[in-house]
């Protein structure tokens, strides 16, 4: 059975960033009812069950049994952002992950730049993700939809913004740039970011699902 997590923080905790109407509404409703689509469709399915939520986003896609996929994918998808949120201002990133952030685009504010660049210019639905390659090489990456790192385990995802207007237009309106601003400056877990490199460096476990 694939379970909604707990929000890592309270529904208040990123006002006025992200307000306690636009988080709760997010979590408790459109998160909520990805996990339980996955869960209908794999009764449907019948006999053993996928191990994690992992396991089924690849079956999805191996299968291209879009409807399980898109519903798994964006539960997946969640449960990661809700790590890259943090109710403290962080100060941007630091250590090893801002050095091979600073090798690929130059100095951390030209890649401030381009995240709110990049996930402005993003057509439609989806998502940006910050991720790092085997070799510890990082990059920007805008999806859509759906789409989501956990579907080939090519890359490891270090950090999200949802870039669905779900995710900010009770507070933004029709303002992305200003919410990736804001997401950049005020609201971004980059000490998640920086455990998940280190983990990438290391050959250690990156973040998994709550079973």
């Amino acid at each position: 059975m694939i379970r909604l997590p707990d929000l890592p923080f309270s529904a208040d905790a990123l006002a006025p960033s992200m307000s306690a109407t636009t988080l709760t509404t997010h979590h408790d409703k459109h998160h909520a009812a990805y996990v339980k689509k996955v869960n209908g469709f794999l009764d449907e399915r019948g006999g053993e069950r996928p191990s994690s939520l992992e396991a089924v986003v690849r079956l999805a896609a191996k299968e291209n049994d879009r409807k399980l996929f898109n519903n798994a994918a964006q539960a997946w998808n969640h449960g990661f952002f809700w790590q890259s949120l943090t109710p403290e201002a962080q100060q941007g990133p630091s250590g090893a992950l801002s050095r091979a952030i600073e090798k690929k685009f130059g100095s951390l504010d030209a890649f401030a730049e381009q995240f709110a660049t990049q996930g402005e210019g993003h057509f439609g639905s989806g998502w940006l993700w910050l991720v790092a390659n085997s070799d510890g090489g990082v990059e920007l990456k805008d999806t859509h939809d759906a789409a989501t790192p956990a579907a080939d385990g090519q890359v490891t995802p270090l950090l999200t913004c949802d870039l669905w207007e779900h995710a900010y237009y009770l507070d933004y309106k029709n303002e992305r740039r200003r919410f990736l601003e804001t997401f950049y400056a005020k609201l971004a877990n980059w000490r998640f970011a920086e455990s998940q490199y280190e983990a990438v460096r290391s050959g250690s476990s990156a973040w998994t699902y709550p079973k």
